[in-house]
């Protein structure tokens, strides 16, 4: 199998990094973005001319635009474009500052767009690429603390189903994948209270955190390792998914909210036909 070229943002932790050193490790190539090109140097150290370190912030679009350029010109082309960089901002609703969700959105939904944007060009000139985009389990079910997270990540959700069928002519494959918890380096799901993103705290809401804390502190964590050699399998797939989840967490969770969903939309079918009327038998 032909070798890839990878341009992935967010490389410097997480599953961000294990996806950057899955693919290294195979002998494919990587341009990795982080906002610290410092944090990059032992990927440089151990992977030589296979690794290119681009220090980059996604919310400077001509970073962004610079950024991918270089990396095409470097490798000579691109084959899989990984969305990873963003962050979570933990608040309810009625904390959540205009700024603090305006900073979310800029993150990770413009972010996203704006590598999505500087790469197509090239991908519909080599007429091939895929287009991975990290969403999350709260794309697809919202949770109390993270109506901002969650409405970055349902516009993620949207943009990327729209893309896919608006680029599927050109020979371009788009993946959302939506991973639930994963270890971090304590072996442990990250404290979704505790990330340096969180809104004022306002102590009307101080037990249905400590729910949530709880909640979370159950869940399995997921294998960063095991999550990037799926990933793997994806990009070689022929015909990869719009969708995937990634971990098993959450699934339980997402058929009942999906049965919930239909169940609540068959049972108030006579409000909606009300509701659309009968013009022509007013007109009549």
């Amino acid at each position: 199998m032909m070798s890839k070229v990878w341009f992935v943002t967010g490389s410097s932790r997480g599953l961000g990094r294990a996806f950057v050193e899955a693919a290294l490790s195979r002998g494919d190539q990587v341009a990795a973005t982080a906002r610290t090109a410092a944090s990059l140097d032992d990927l440089v150290a151990a992977y030589g001319e296979a690794v290119l370190p681009l220090e980059l912030d996604v919310t400077d679009k001509a970073a962004v635009s610079e950024s991918v350029k270089r990396a095409r010109e470097h490798f000579g082309r691109l084959d899989v474009i990984v969305n990873n960089a963003g962050y979570a901002q933990v608040g309810a609703v009625e904390e959540t500052t205009e700024q603090q969700l305006r900073d979310q959105l800029e993150t990770n939904v413009f972010g996203a767009v704006r590598v999505i944007q500087a790469a197509l060009p090239y991908l519909r000139e080599q007429g091939s690429g895929h287009i991975i985009q990290l969403s999350s389990a709260a794309g697809l079910m919202a949770f109390p603390l993270s109506g901002a997270y969650s409405a970055s990540k349902w516009a993620l959700e949207a943009l990327n189903d729209s893309l896919a069928q608006e680029v599927a002519d050109f020979g371009i494959k788009v993946t959302v994948i939506e991973p639930g918890g994963f270890a971090t380096r304590s072996g442990k799901n990250p404290d979704p209270l505790d990330n340096g993103h969180m809104a004022e705290p306002d102590p009307a809401y101080d037990g249905l955190r400590r729910r949530i804390a709880a909640f979370t502190s159950n869940q399995p964590a997921g294998d960063p390792a095991a999550a990037a050699q799926a990933l793997l399998k994806l990009v070689d797939s022929d015909n990869p998914p719009l969708r995937v989840l990634f971990g098993q967490g959450f699934y339980p969770l997402l058929q009942q909210v999906y049965a919930d969903r239909l169940k609540t939309w068959a049972d108030w079918q006579d409000l909606s036909a009300q509701a659309h009327g009968d013009l022509d038998q007013e007109d009549r």
